[in-house]
């Protein structure tokens, strides 16, 4: 017997040994990180940027601009032209487009862009790396009217093969039409980033607070999914919901981020559209909410619209947008569009913030075009579901 306690205590003495100086121990297993998917079928390309969002959140913001590459203050339809990049000699690394006009079968969206000319921009952002959002202010099926008019239409909608509810899925067929042309070079499917019904804390849109009830918005947040995910084989597209966050909610905060909530098997990325002006400490208190809601939800987060339209402060770049977002989780700012002097809350040459903006560059607080990784291949340690 004591033969055998001793051989089993050299053993043991021989297996800490090896274990503290790395000779033989079992290398620990690697800590993997599982996201959810909406659309189960997504192409490999669009959960590898799930991926990534995910990772490149806790590193630092990327930053965005609506319909950069389509006209900007003083200038419109110019091969390679950009106002940040006039600036700073660098592209946003995320398009924001606007799918407007797309149901009636217009071939110009709301701001006057050829849908073939967008599919390019779609297309070039991509083969650059960068990362394209759609949103859609989509016209109220009921009057024919824009967007802004928020007569009520949802519960005719929700009719299971009433009119409306036809006549939207035919709008849906044109959105999916377009989502499925979005192809590179090798004719592979190029992943974006939707917002089909965005600022819907808002009363302005006939999808907003005003014009439907909880039941009825999330019902059709969850019809738009459906059917362009399992009626039209569209699998390029990541979901994203925007709540308006312009003000300093306090402990409402969460409650206003998950209005009319989808539920999680509909949301990709949580969004908010920040139109807080020089409220910074609204902002910072709204990034902090979202950082939080980010790590309980596990769903990747950004500011999906934002900006002043003109008269910024001289430091408005590192103080009002940069700092803020410094040591939160957020995957991205996107900056509202540049029409003219009066209405541009990107930056442009002759702006009062332009040296600020490339001080902002310089400092490599934010990720632009030449600062990204491979958004489009699945990353180690991550598993999407």
């Amino acid at each position: 017997m004591k033969r055998i306690f001793y051989i089993a205590l050299f053993a043991a003495l021989l297996f800490s040994s090896c274990s503290k100086d790395g000779g033989s121990a079992p290398d620990p297993e690697p800590v993997v990180t599982e996201l959810q998917i909406v659309d189960k079928n997504a192409s490999a390309s669009s959960k590898a940027l799930l991926a990534n969002l995910w990772i490149s959140q806790k590193e630092s913001a990327m930053f965005g601009h609506h319909d950069y590459p389509a006209y900007g203050v003083g200038w419109r339809d110019i091969e390679g032209e950009s106002d940040v990049k006039s600036l700073c000699g660098d592209y946003p690394a995320v398009l924001s487009v606007d799918l407007a006009g797309i149901e009636k079968g217009s071939s110009l969206n709301g701001t006057g862009i050829a849908f073939d000319k967008l599919r390019q921009y779609i297309k070039n952002s991509y083969k650059a790396g960068g990362v394209t959002m759609l949103c859609w202010h989509q016209s109220n099926p009921l009057t024919g009217g824009n967007s802004w008019d928020n007569s009520k239409i949802i519960d005719k909608i929700l009719i299971e093969g009433g009119e409306y509810n036809l006549k939207y899925k035919m709008w849906l067929d044109n959105v999916a039409a377009f989502l499925l042309s979005l192809k590179d070079d090798n004719g592979n499917l190029i992943p974006v980033l939707f917002r089909p019904l965005h600022e819907h804390t808002q009363s302005w849109s006939w999808w907003g607070s005003s014009a439907c009830s909880d039941s009825e918005f999330v019902a059709f947040w969850q019809l738009i999914v459906k059917y362009l995910r399992d009626n039209k084989g569209v699998h390029n597209v990541l979901y994203v919901i925007s709540p308006q966050m312009d003000s300093d909610y306090g402990a409402a905060t969460n409650e206003r981020l998950l209005f009319r909530w989808p539920g999680d098997e509909f949301v990709d990325i949580i969004g908010m559209d920040c139109y807080h002006g020089t409220n910074t400490n609204a902002f910072k208190s709204n990034l902090a909410y979202l950082s939080a809601l980010s790590m309980r939800k596990k769903k990747p987060v950004g500011v999906t619209e934002t900006g002043i339209p003109s008269g910024r402060q001289a430091d408005y770049w590192t103080r009002q947008i940069s700092a803020p977002l410094q040591g939160v989780l957020c995957s991205m700012v996107v900056m509202w569009r540049n029409e003219s002097e009066t209405h541009a809350y990107g930056p442009y040459r002759g702006d009062n913030s332009a040296s600020d903006f490339l001080s902002m560059y310089n400092s490599k607080s934010l990720k632009f075009m030449k600062d990204l990784k491979q958004l489009y291949n699945m990353p180690e340690g991550i598993v999407v579901k």
